[in-house]
């Protein structure tokens, strides 16, 4: 079973999904919005504490003071300090809130009356000197009652104070600060806890409604991932899309990739088949090219002119009705076309990856071409059948039909070759190059001299036996063409599959005949010749009519192309 794929690449590049970047932002905005709020209303919180503490304070301060009052004129007719101040103590003691609440009774020389705290520490003298110093400035200035900042060794210290003048010595109600905050740090932090919870919550019902709402964006982005990866523009499938923007997007796109196949498929038909995936991967094409190992079919229509001058116009619908078949053989074997003249088809083979040998491809494709033709002759011969059962061909008839009885003539050759765009930036062409292009048009013009369908050349019978057995090359002579200086063997590629006995014993009386038409025993050579069968056989029994040249080499030379 396949694991889903959550984050889909492209080459290094993840694919991140738009419902996990908005989930995220929403998720991000909703914490940060809750969070500042909750933060800002701690705030206010804490000021309005401050406020209502320092209330607090004072109401304490205002009933130690009148106890203080009360207990210095107790202690003015007792003369017990201990137990006034262990009155004072106590009545203040019993208002403390927080864990580091105190009361001091503070001379102006340092010295304490009493202090006391709720954690029951006790202090000797009062901690921030300077908060005194204050204080003393403050009531020779006349002020005797405020509030008051200190510290102590628990930190930061809010109270109000009032100097009492019977005893001597300011009275001081303060609170830490940090018990105040205490509490709301704890309601922020049950508080951030429900908003975690809640945010928690609300990604999950998030991630379904926008998964629900984008559920044709994930469809989408899974097509085109595929279209990437198959480098093949295709349709998506907005089959129950909603009638939304996003559904909008997706039917543009249809519209521009449909475009798009359209104006590929036109470009497909009228360039090669490498140039168009070097176009679609790259999206470019220059004017470059470079040598490389290739091999050349060409192929002709025999008997062309008649044709033309006997079916005017129509010879089109026959021509296309032959490359539709052609063709479509030659892109079965990875072969491209080079071009189309008239009746003539030149295909390149090796120019694209394939995993087949390219002479074999070639040689395969000829094949089929020429089983093709006659499978065309052969319909046309049953047409002329079944007319010729009711009535006899005119004569206008009788020269249609010699016409439309295609026959073709394949040369194959192969080897270095220049391959690539020439032209200009404006217009170019794609096109092939060398002494071995010019060689496989010769060779399908020797299919008409020696009667055969398909012949050859060395190189192609080496490179195919380097990869197959299937195909004997039977040697049909050598020859030296036109503007050429060397001779050059040529072969008939003879399918063994076939398993033609009468055509194989045939052969190789002809072999026979060619070793000692070499030779110079020409009359040995026509003897067996004469009895072989093979049509090509007239050719040469033609040229040994003559006397043996003087220099015989066994090349024969080639007046024309």
């Amino acid at each position: 079973m396949n694991k889903p794929v959550i984050f889909q690449k492209v080459g290094k590049t993840s694919i991140i999904p738009i419902s996990a970047k908005l989930l995220l932002v929403f998720i991000i905005m909703m914490l940060l919005s809750n969070f500042s709020t909750n933060y800002i209303n701690i705030l206010l919180n804490q000021r309005q504490l401050v406020v209502l503490t320092n209330q607090l304070l004072i109401r304490d301060l205002k009933e130690l003071y009148s106890n203080a009052g009360n207990q210095y004129e107790i202690y003015k007719f007792s003369n017990d300090l201990d137990e006034c101040v262990k009155t004072m103590t106590s009545g203040a003691v019993k208002n403390f809130s927080y864990e580091h609440s105190m009361v001091w009774a503070v001379r102006p020389g340092a010295g304490i009356l009493f202090s006391a705290a709720a954690d029951g520490q006790q202090y000797q003298t009062f901690p921030d000197v300077e908060a005194l110093a204050e204080l003393l400035t403050a009531r020779k200035e006349g002020v005797t009652e405020g509030s008051l900042h200190f510290k102590t060794e628990h930190g930061d210290n809010l109270a109000v104070y009032k100097y009492h003048e019977a005893w001597d010595c300011f009275f001081i109600r303060s609170e830490l600060v940090q018990d105040m905050n205490a509490e709301s740090a704890r309601v922020f932090a049950v508080v951030s806890v429900i908003i975690v919870f809640l945010t928690a919550f609300f990604m999950v019902i998030g991630y379904i409604v926008f998964g629900r709402i984008l559920r044709y964006v994930k469809q989408m982005i899974n097509s085109l991932y595929e279209m990437q990866q198959s480098q093949n523009l295709g349709l998506l499938d907005l089959s129950g899309a909603p009638n939304d923007d996003i559904t909008y997007l997706g039917a543009s796109f249809n519209s521009l990739s449909s475009t798009i196949n359209n104006l590929l498929s036109i470009f497909q038909r009228f360039t090669t088949r490498d140039v168009v995936e070097q176009a679609y991967k790259n999206h470019y094409v220059g004017l470059e090219g470079n040598q490389r190992n290739l091999t050349i079919l060409f192929s002709d229509i025999r008997g062309f002119t008649y044709m033309t001058e006997t079916l005017g116009n129509d010879i089109i619908n026959l021509l296309n009705i032959h490359y539709e078949r052609a063709i479509g053989k030659i892109h079965s074997e990875d072969g491209i076309i080079g071009s189309i003249i008239g009746d003539a088809i030149l295909a390149v083979y090796g120019a694209v990856e394939s995993s087949s040998n390219k002479s074999l491809q070639a040689l395969r494709s000829a094949w089929e071409i020429t089983k093709a033709t006659a499978v065309l002759r052969e319909t046309m011969i049953e047409s002329r059948r079944e007319i010729e059962a009711s009535r006899t061909l005119t004569e206008a008839e009788e020269r249609i039909f010699k016409a439309v009885l295609i026959d073709v003539g394949v040369g194959i050759d192969g080897g270095t070759v220049f391959y690539g765009n020439i032209g200009s930036n404006e217009r170019m062409t794609t096109t092939v190059i060398g002494d071995n292009v010019n060689s496989a048009s010769r060779l399908e013009g020797l299919t008409r001299v020696y009667h055969l369908p398909v012949i050859v050349s060395e190189y192609v019978k080496d490179d195919v036996l380097s990869v197959t057995d299937r195909y004997r090359f039977y040697e049909v002579d050598t020859v030296q063409v036109k503007g050429k200086t060397e001779g050059k063997k040529i072969f008939f590629p003879y399918d063994t599959n076939e398993k033609n006995e009468e055509l194989e014993n045939k052969w190789q009386i002809f072999e026979s005949a060619l070793q000692n038409y070499y030779s110079g025993d020409w009359a040995q050579s026509r003897s067996l010749m004469q009895g072989c069968g093979l049509e090509l056989c007239g050719v040469f029994i033609e040229r040994m009519k003559n006397s043996l040249p003087e220099n015989w080499s066994g090349i024969w030379t080639m007046t024309s192309k």
